[in-house]
């Protein structure tokens, strides 16, 4: 009989793991994939690092978080910078004044205010329906037309018009050339990767990959006091209630035989003729990668059903009530399931904030310290 039995073996499951151990309870951990690591994991080819599953940059403020993060690995220093392709230009994400100068000529602050009024002048919603019109009231129509419709409609696969304006909550504008993605004070790479920081984590823990809870959770909520689920939870309850929507992603990898493909870790595809939506160039996570390849990965959105992966909760209101009511069934059917995590929370969240609900989660429910 085990104590604890953790469900995915991504960061959330990793980290509650790790603390229940560190505490003298016996916990298993199943992962359905053959793997750990979660969306989290990559892999080491021919001497570059490879996020398998999209670009994962760790960045917090949480001081607390930081420093357990660093008993696992050693972060190498990295800060995150964005380009956007429009045609045949690039521009500065997140919006600053190289923005602003790119798209106006604009050299100051007051010139990038003045810029953004006169939009809001010529179009401004005080309630906005929808997320074209909440983008349009936060940065102007022609920011949004040439950086973020484009992006958003193949991310989400719907026009902007019918998306929730919740789906963007905020677009930062910065009246500085400060062309950093992250303000966090605390920023990095795993220098050995985050799947063996995961692996790290999971010392001396009795670990099953291959294994699916839901093929047989019946036999394992009887091997435990406790489960804490991190996967979908309209899955968890056979699809009873209807589906929740997710959106899923496909990935294009491929080694290129030059030292050099983009110049940057990242550049977003805004292009609606533009299939994928971002270019992942892996080697240059790590600064002075001197390999004479590169490797690369294009990253297509795609619509979510039953047998892919969700990568994405479409938080709107339909989903979130319908998420509630999972919630509510699963408490009255399961009453030992926890749920954790990207999915089981069905929330958007940065890794220190999943690091952080975690160690919450260990602390409250398992008499942690």
């Amino acid at each position: 009989m085990y104590n604890l039995i953790v469900i995915g073996a991504g960061l959330y499951g990793a980290v509650v793991a790790h603390q229940a151990k560190v505490h003298g309870l016996r916990c298993l951990v199943l992962e359905r994939r053959q793997h750990v690591g979660g969306n989290i994991r990559d892999e080491w080819m021919d001497g570059i690092c490879v996020h398998q599953y999209g670009a994962h940059i760790f960045h917090t403020d949480n001081e607390m978080v930081w420093l357990f993060m660093n008993r696992f690995c050693r972060f190498v220093p990295y800060i995150h910078t964005v380009l956007a392709r429009a045609g045949r230009k690039l521009y500065h994400l997140p919006f600053n004044l190289s923005t602003f100068y790119d798209v106006y000529g604009v050299l100051h602050p007051d010139g990038a205010a003045e810029m953004l009024e006169r939009e809001f002048r010529k179009e401004y919603y005080e309630h906005p329906r929808n997320l074209e019109e909440k983008a349009v009231s936060l940065i102007g129509r022609t920011l949004y037309e040439l950086l973020i419709k484009g992006y958003t409609e193949k991310q989400w696969g719907k026009k902007a018009t019918e998306l929730s304006p919740e789906l963007i909550n905020r677009l930062p504008v910065r009246d500085t050339f400060d062309n950093r993605y992250f303000n966090d004070r605390y920023q990095g790479i795993p220098e050995e990767g985050y799947s063996r920081m995961i692996e790290k984590m999971l010392d001396g823990i009795e670990v099953r990959t291959g294994v699916d809870f839901l093929e047989n959770r019946d036999y394992w909520i009887t091997q435990a006091k406790e489960i804490v689920y991190t996967g979908t939870v309209d899955e968890l309850m056979d699809y009873r209630l209807g589906e929740l929507g997710y959106r899923s992603l496909r990935f294009e990898t491929e080694r290129l035989e030059m030292s050099n493909y983009q110049g940057m870790a990242v550049i977003n595809e805004t292009g609606a003729d533009v299939p994928y939506t971002r270019t992942i160039e892996h080697k240059h996570f790590y600064y002075n990668n001197s390999t004479s390849h590169t490797i690369v990965t294009r990253e297509y959105p795609m619509a979510w059903k039953p047998g892919r992966e969700p990568y994405y909760a479409i938080n709107d209101k339909r989903n979130g009530h319908l998420y509630d009511e999972y919630c509510r069934l699963i408490r009255a059917v399961y009453p030992s399931i926890r749920l954790g995590g990207r999915l089981g929370c069905y929330q958007y969240y940065d890794m220190d904030d999943v690091v952080a609900k975690a160690l919450q989660e260990a602390t409250l429910n398992y008499q942690i310290n």
